[in-house]
């Protein structure tokens, strides 16, 4: 039995899918790198792990300043400040880093779940983080992310599909596609913004990458934030917020939550 399918031409890429894919609305928000390799020592100092109350790693993110996270709206949705923290400054998911405690999270206002519209947050750290060779800030983009521009994917993602997470941090190199050929490829599947960027690789790669949340880097900047795509190692593009379309609703999010909070006061009951 032959599988019918569905061919894409887009930019220096064929895409042929199975057509019951490619006419389905199977959609992951996951964690998940295909094809990565071990990240060095220090590569990747912006990176960022988010952690459950149980200390298990559930989203990426990258180092803005010494207070503030970037990370995806679907990772933050729903989540107490009291439940989550940031470990930053190692490669290995099991061990080392240092943790910090959340003081606030910040939602896009328009993110919508349903479309994964604008899905972007913010995190600010309860205390300074400090910088050395492990642990770096990484800059907001200068200039808007065309086609064919190569790209750096960094995070835990599940390294094969089914399968568990990695213990060592992957990375892997990307290409950028054109917004118009994302769209053509998920017209039937889900909307892709011009607020958003896509990526692919050759077969097998590209594609369920990502950590949700995570960096994805051009040159010295972070132009990219892991938010959706389709089913793993499929050769599907990846989406990602564009993170140049929210620069201003980050630095004015970040100017004003500048402040801290007041330490709560110590209370000294009588003793009878």
């Amino acid at each position: 039995i032959r599988t019918k399918t569905k061919k894409y031409e887009l930019s220096g890429f064929i895409l042929e899918l199975p057509s019951e894919v490619a006419d389905s609305r199977l959609i992951y928000k996951e964690a998940r790198i295909v094809g990565g390799v071990d990240a060095p020592e220090g590569r990747i100092p912006y990176q960022a792990s988010l952690r459950s109350w149980y200390n298990s790693h559930f989203c990426g993110g990258s180092v803005l300043n010494n207070r503030w996270i970037l990370t995806a709206a679907h990772c933050t949705d729903g989540q107490s400040k009291y439940g989550i923290s940031v470990v930053l400054g190692t490669t290995n998911r099991l061990s080392g880093g240092v943790k910090y405690s959340v003081d606030r999270i910040i939602i896009h206002k328009k993110y919508d779940s349903a479309s994964i519209k604008n899905d972007i947050s913010l995190i600010k750290v309860t205390k300074e983080i400090q910088f050395n060779n492990l642990v770096q800030p990484i800059q907001l983009p200068e200039a808007d992310t065309g086609e064919g521009v190569e790209l750096l994917l960094s995070g835990w993602g599940r390294i094969s599909y089914p399968g568990s997470l990695p213990v060592h941090l992957q990375m892997i190199n990307l290409t950028s596609v054109s917004v118009e050929d994302c769209q053509n490829i998920f017209i039937q599947i889900n909307p892709v913004f011009n607020t958003q960027i896509c990526s692919l690789t050759k077969y097998g790669e590209g594609a369920c990458h990502g950590d949700s949340g995570g960096p994805l880097v051009s040159g010295k900047s972070v132009v990219g934030i892991v938010s959706w795509g389709m089913p793993c190692a499929k050769g599907y593009p990846d989406v990602y917020t564009r993170v140049y379309s929210f620069k201003d609703w980050i630095l004015k999010t970040m100017e004003e939550n500048k402040e801290e909070y007041p330490a709560p006061q110590k209370i000294i009951f009588p003793m009878n």
